[in-house]
């Protein structure tokens, strides 16, 4: 699968024919996403009653003690008071004792990474001694370890709090498609921002990746391509959405960065990469492309509203100025540059600048987990220990997985629980011992503390998680099915 001079050369002719003749397709509810398992009725009602605080993120950021909220199929159409709200629906969830929060989302991830956790010729080295020891075990993967790990780490995601997820799987051995993830989160019933990730840059050309990983650029951007006009839906409420990622400047060509970016906005759908993750990947950008990471990507035209990038820990004054100028967006990711030691991220900064920053796990070879509610910890404190003990509130941080994700991913439709939207609530039980004795400030606890799982989750408008227990998937079934597929990759 390695790229030939000849086939760069009629892809780069080729195109331009392909991204204006892509304007002539209405990627709209005719494309045909994975279907959804069990969806809800539209006129069917849920109410969450008693909550002991429902902290909304709404415009005024109200926290209602002792609230209901009350749904109509998928979306959300009342919250307040819970005297003020109805008391009967077709299902009611009484949530006393509980902190209702609206769903956390999620900006960056590799699910497939949690097939080869802790892999131990990986766990103490930085990015590119950790991904090169990576790359050899990662040659294995097959289309149903793809869809194990897909479930497997939306479970993960689901019970710690997530509603609305990305995933860049960017490498497709034996067979592996973006569909095979696809089909997981349709089973799962999680809303999905699913990208099309991709290398073609290998060792043998100055790549980092081994050549026996990599795909062709045509073959890359046909296939982009069809998982746009076969599953991307663009309306309010999508519960998939396909985004444009080649992997990193050390994993693909310019040319593919900038005809990925073409093909994208030719379709609306958004764009997703790594960038400036540690001073080695800065010093790579420095001596290949003679530009800093922050050039780099302006000079490609990666950079806006529909541009997100991973990490972004030494992006420096000018990409904080450019991307704040521009309203590019951040994914960060605390766990996993803490434990790469890449460094800390200067989140505070970059708020303060005006840029959108959004939270991620990061994958699971590299966090080593997918704990959101955990990242939000994490986010705070690390910004604590680098910029002071007020850089950033609890609540502060909790924006960052709510609003500021949504923002992230272009959405407006999650993030917050009010009227018109959609119903991804998720709710702690306030009476885990990891919170005792916060109940004067229970929001601040879920952040400062340990809440554990989730009580319940509502994912557009459906009951995946009930009383601590998923209700979409036989758990310990995947578990076992997950924990097998890993010991073929490193017994």
């Amino acid at each position: 699968m390695h790229n030939q001079p000849d086939q760069t050369r009629r892809l780069l002719l080729t195109l331009p024919l392909l991204a204006a003749s892509s304007k002539l397709f209405a990627v709209s509810p005719s494309a045909a996403p994975a279907k959804e398992h069990h969806p809800v009725k539209p006129d069917r009602t849920l109410l969450l009653k008693n909550a002991d605080m429902i902290a909304t993120m709404d415009h005024e950021r109200r926290e209602i003690r002792h609230g209901s909220i009350l749904i109509k199929g998928n979306v959300i159409t009342a919250v307040g008071k819970a005297e003020e709200l109805p008391q009967q629906a077709d299902e009611v969830i009484d949530l006393k004792g509980h902190i209702a929060i609206p769903g956390l989302i999620n900006t960056h991830h590799h699910m497939y990474q949690s097939l080869t956790r802790v892999i131990p010729p990986a766990q103490d080295g930085e990015l590119f001694k950790w991904i090169s020891n990576l790359y050899p075990i990662w040659q294995k993967m097959t289309p149903e370890m793809i869809r194990v790990s897909t479930m497997m780490s939306m479970a993960e995601l689901i019970l710690s709090g997530c509603t609305t997820t990305s995933d860049h799987l960017y490498l497709y051995p034996g067979g592996c498609k973006l569909d095979d993830s696809i089909d997981a989160a349709a089973r799962m019933g999680m809303r999905f921002h699913a990208s099309r990730g991709s290398m073609s840059l290998g060792q043998s050309r100055g790549g980092l990746p081994p050549d026996s990983l990599v795909e062709d650029e045509a073959a890359i951007l046909t296939d982009t391509q069809r998982v746009i006009e076969r599953y991307h839906d663009a309306r309010r409420g999508s519960m998939l959405r396909i985004v444009v990622a080649p992997c990193s400047p050390f994993s693909v060509t310019q040319d593919l960065m900038r005809e990925s970016a073409s093909l994208a906005r030719s379709y609306k759908v958004s764009l997703h990469t790594h960038l400036a993750e540690n001073d080695n990947d800065v010093r790579y950008s420095q001596e290949k492309f003679n530009r800093t990471p922050a050039q780099y990507v302006e000079e490609l035209g990666w950079v806006g509203h529909d541009v997100w990038h991973a990490h972004c820990v030494k992006l420096d004054d000018y990409g904080i100025n450019l991307f704040a100028r521009t309203g590019t967006g951040i994914a960060h990711c605390p766990c996993s540059n803490m434990r790469l030691a890449s460094g800390i991220a200067p989140v505070r900064t970059m708020l303060n600048a005006g840029v959108n920053v959004g939270l991620g796990v990061d994958g699971s070879a590299s966090n080593d987990t997918a704990d959101m509610i955990a990242e939000v910890r994490q986010a705070m404190l690390l910004q604590r220990v680098g910029f002071g003990p007020d850089a950033m509130t609890a609540r502060q941080a909790l924006e960052l997985a709510t609003l500021n994700g949504a923002k992230v991913l272009n959405r407006d439709d999650v993030g917050a629980i009010a009227p018109g939207m959609m119903a991804d609530i998720v709710a702690f039980d306030l009476n885990r011992p990891g919170l005792a004795g916060a109940g004067h400030d229970p929001l601040a606890a879920l952040v400062f503390c340990n809440p554990g799982t989730v009580a319940y989750s509502v994912i557009n408008g459906r009951v995946v998680v009930e009383k601590g227990q998923m209700t979409v998937m036989d758990l310990d079934k995947t578990v076992a099915q997950h924990n097998a597929l890993a010991a073929t990759l490193y017994p």
